[in-house]
């Protein structure tokens, strides 16, 4: 589960679930899963939601106490892959060990690295979390 504070955020913007839901083009159901933590909010989700309200993915998930926010442009599959692999050789890390802490395949996590698909936000976050990494810098 991802701790968050986009409850916290959504009632600082004096917003209902119902209103944001709104702008996100999800129901108030589903952004109330994402705020209590039942549901993963999609990455492209999170990254237009921090860039919106102007808040750092770590600030919205707990990774850091502070806002640093810096807009993300573009979700870029590719360097984002590039990224993930030079962080994994950095840590000494393989493919399986990073799967294996994020309970998924090692060939999503490959596909992850290779560019072929977009990390998803609970890996993202699990990777970070362990690792005292930043979702921010990951994604730009």
């Amino acid at each position: 589960m991802i701790d968050n504070r986009i409850k916290e955020i959504r009632e600082e913007l004096e917003m209902t679930q119902q209103e944001i839901g709104y702008v996100f083009g999800v129901s108030s159901s589903t952004f109330a899963g994402w705020e209590n933590g039942h549901d993963i909010i999609p990455l492209q989700k999170l990254v237009k939601f921090a860039n919106m309200y102007k808040y750092s993915l770590d600030y919205i998930a707990r990774l850091n106490r502070v806002n640093n926010y810096l807009p993300i442009s573009k979700l870029n599959k590719t360097k984002i892959g590039k990224n993930l692999h030079t962080i994994r050789k950095r840590l000494n890390l393989t493919q399986r060990d990073i799967a294996n802490e994020c309970a998924i395949s090692q060939t999503t996590y490959s596909n992850y690295e290779k560019g072929y698909y977009l990390v998803s936000t609970m890996t993202l976050y699990t990777i970070c979390k362990n690792h005292d990494l930043s979702m921010d810098e990951i994604l730009r």
